[in-house]
């Protein structure tokens, strides 16, 4: 399962992408906002710093201002993945797009039948919002289950990309299920390198070390 982070803050992708765990990230207008930084910089200097998908979101509802807008985001750099919503524009959209050769996330997926829809559109990635979806009573997961099922139905080459991730169990379901990515806050991505025994088992390692007495260097 490839590993995107869900964020503008290009210190935490830096710091992430040294790890080489990092497939790519994505953006959103929210994330723009948080930064407090100019959309096409934050974008172009991501896309410096990872060689995979960056999504750009347009944030037109028509699909012609939409198009007017990938035109632009396009352009930054060949790793750019614009980002569209599911609606009909939006699906219209992802049609001429991933017709002419670009990358396309949709997102703000909420339902299979979504999903359908957009791998018929021809998405790159697909993006079911799972922690939004458990928010208002339904199972997120099972959204994931159900969408795995009806892409490998049919041998659609769109990826899941489970988004909305809010804790590392979230990453381990879709893991199991077989999501093609998830992207995740630094925050998350960060917490599955976590565990007691881990922790526990390096103090004890450290406090036999320190009593030999020896250095390394």
């Amino acid at each position: 399962m490839k590993f995107f982070v869900d964020t503008a803050d290009t210190n935490e992708i830096r710091e992430l992408a040294a790890t080489g765990l990092l497939d790519g990230v994505t953006t959103n207008p929210s994330l723009i906002h948080k930064s407090g930084r100019k959309f096409l910089e934050v974008v172009e200097e991501i896309c410096g710093i990872v060689e995979g998908p960056v999504s750009a979101e347009v944030v037109a509802l028509d699909h012609e201002t939409m198009m007017k807008e990938a035109a632009v985001l396009r352009k930054i750099a060949g790793n750019v993945c614009i980002k569209v919503p599911l609606t009909i524009d939006g699906l219209k959209t992802c049609k001429a797009l991933t017709g002419d050769g670009v990358m396309v996330n949709v997102t703000l997926c909420f339902s299979a039948n979504q999903a359908l829809l957009a791998a018929k559109a021809g998405a790159t990635f697909i993006s079911p919002f799972v922690g939004r979806h458990d928010d208002n009573g339904f199972d997120g997961m099972k959204l994931i289950e159900d969408i795995r099922l009806i892409y490998d139905n049919y041998s659609f080459a769109t990826e899941i990309l489970v988004a909305s991730v809010r804790h590392p169990i979230h990453v381990l379901e879709s893991a199991k299920i077989g999501a093609d990515v998830m992207t995740a806050p630094p925050s998350v991505i960060k917490a599955l390198f976590n565990h007691v025994l881990t922790e526990k088992g390096i103090a004890g390692f450290l406090a036999d070390w320190e009593k030999t007495g020896q250095s390394v260097l």
